[in-house]
């Protein structure tokens, strides 16, 4: 399919940012390779994003909607450079970590995209991830902008609301894929869609108190929490870890868990996520 002749070309890129680098790097599920382009839908809107030497441009943007959400969505404005200084300066081994991953960004997702995307990741891969999404949005979503250009059906389609989910049942849920999840979508999307959950607070909250709120849900583990929060809710602060993060922890970067807790741990904890997918074979060894 082709996509709407509206494009916007950047071409003062940051050296440093990567968009297959930032898009693929597990921080979300809705972004696919084709032709060359990053193809995938967030804030209601399908776009293509391509990158080469003379820049980025994203098709199917113009420049109000840049503005609008692909500049923030992208954390365009954030100084990388500066912060790698400031990771390193804490954990010196972590130099290669930063280079291997230089262009990678936290994205700002939408809360409730982040927050529901990461209870369906939990014990799951990424593939069938993608999959249960897909069949969220295919089913109740609504149709984004630029939906006819878009190459997967399932972009066609905006992340379904929490008023969208609160009325399907844990049964339906299974259907989709949730397997067990599906009781967690329950109360999530029912707890948010009823205001029991404050975004905007969340966002400004002492951490502590940010990470409380998310715990309470069904579902909500450490992990989750921390993802939602770090994706979804701008808190770089946050440290997700994994049974990866953990075992590098516990090898490469023994002693490293003075990152946890500091200003930009979520982006130290990218460049050490980035680093064991480049070096899987330093890991899997230490089983």
């Amino acid at each position: 399919m082709a996509v709407h002749n509206c494009n916007y070309h950047i071409t003062a890129v940051h050296k440093q940012f990567s968009a297959a680098d930032t898009l693929t790097s597990g921080q979300c599920f809705r972004w696919s390779k084709f032709d060359g382009r990053l193809c995938g839908t967030a804030f209601g809107r399908y776009v293509e994003i391509e990158q080469d030497d003379d820049g980025l441009t994203i098709y199917g943007a113009d420049a109000d909607d840049y503005e609008s959400v692909w500049r923030n969505y992208l954390d365009m404005d954030r100084d990388y450079e500066a912060i790698s200084r400031i990771v390193t300066g804490i954990e010196p081994r972590l130099a290669d970590s930063a280079q291997y991953a230089a262009g990678v960004h936290i994205l700002a997702q939408e809360p409730w995209e982040a927050l529901c995307s990461f209870v369906i990741s939990q014990n799951n891969n990424i593939p069938r991830i993608r999959g249960i999404i897909s069949r969220l949005c295919l089913n109740y979503g609504e149709p984004a902008a630029n939906a006819e250009s878009a190459r997967d059906k399932a972009d066609g389609y905006a992340f379904p609301t929490p008023q969208a989910l609160s009325d399907v049942s844990e049964e339906t849920f299974k259907e989709i894929g949730c397997g067990y999840r599906a009781s967690y979508l329950t109360e999530v999307s029912r707890r948010v869609a009823h205001g029991d959950i404050d975004f905007e607070y969340i966002k400004k909250a002492p951490i502590d108190e940010a990470r409380k709120i998310l715990l309470s849900l069904k579902g909500v583990g450490p992990k989750v929490a921390e993802c939602a929060l770090l994706y979804g809710f701008g808190r770089l602060e946050c440290f997700p870890v994994d049974v990866w993060i953990r075992r590098a922890l516990e090898t490469e970067f023994t002693g490293g868990t003075a990152l946890i807790g500091s200003q930009y741990a979520g982006v130290a904890q990218q460049y050490i996520f980035e680093y064991i997918r480049r070096h899987p074979e330093k890991f899997v060894k230490n089983k």
